[in-house]
């Protein structure tokens, strides 16, 4: 099997910095035809505009994906430039800590809509694009006609009083991933996730900037005694959306270094 995903159409949402944009950089890199998606248009083009006017097999999309009408206008910029969707990489995620004693409604409402429900819309917007593209194309009905990929945390399975609602927002997510597998899997659309642990994210470098010791203790309960670069979350994405991983489906990849073997209870999870 290919690990291949060029000429792929894939659209990848929170592509304007850390992990969502080394994923919609790298699948660029191998040839796809990419969407960056992102409701910061000012920083969107910061970092890709200059790319996107030299190359056809790029485009920028701006607006807030937690409304309808911006998805249908996702969906349909993506088939006016590249006339199909192959791939769909839901990588838009937000983590606030809260006072387990005093969860704020609003904070659990907002991270369930940024990193949930967002991300749930766009899929079954997709998928029925998928489905109506493979419909009436003539190409062999064994051969997977799409691929979902989704940004977890493996906070999704660990009781952190401090990341309650991220937590609960990340576990919704996974739960989220299998019931779309399974949904979807008689119209041979993969539905996966990755579950990462410390990634060298922009949100990660802010606060080691503002508390040094933060990199040594993540590294110390880190096996391979390291932070992950965001390349490798999208060496990941790439593997899962290609044929490589044609009988995956409905599985939450970790990503972690080991972290999640030995995780210990005092240990920073970001």
């Amino acid at each position: 099997m290919s690990y291949s995903i060029e000429r792929k159409t894939a659209i990848v949402t929170g592509a304007a910095n850390g992990i969502g944009l080394a994923i919609a950089r790298h699948f660029a890199a191998q040839g796809a035809n990419v969407v960056f998606a992102d409701i910061d248009e000012a920083r969107l083009k910061a970092e890709i505009g200059a790319e996107a006017l030299k190359d056809d097999h790029i485009r920028l999309f701006a607006g807030d994906l937690r409304e309808r009408l911006t998805i249908a206008n996702l969906v349909s910029a993506t088939l006016d430039a590249f006339d199909r969707i192959d791939i769909l990489v839901n990588a838009t995620r937000q983590c606030l800590p809260c006072d387990p004693l005093a969860v704020d409604d609003d904070l659990v409402e907002q991270l369930l809509q940024q990193n949930l429900l967002t991300g749930l819309r766009l899929s079954q917007a997709v998928a029925k694009r998928m489905i109506a593209q493979d419909e009436a194309e003539e190409t062999d009905k064994r051969a997977i006609s799409g691929s979902i990929v989704n940004l977890s945390s493996i906070a999704a399975g660990r009781a952190r009083p401090e990341l309650m609602a991220f937590s609960i927002a990340m576990a919704a997510s996974d739960q989220m991933t299998r019931m779309l597998a399974l949904a979807l899997a008689p119209h041979r659309i993969r539905v996966n996730g990755i579950a990462f642990g410390s990634v060298m994210s922009t949100s990660l470098k802010d606060q080691i900037r503002d508390n040094p010791d933060l990199r040594s203790d993540i590294r110390s309960n880190t096996p391979l005694g390291r932070i992950a670069a965001p390349s490798e979350v999208a060496q990941a994405a790439q593997f899962l959306a290609s044929e490589a991983a044609g009988f995956m489906t409905g599985q939450i990849m970790t990503v972690d270094g080991g972290r999640g073997l030995v995780d210990p209870v005092a240990a920073p999870v970001h």
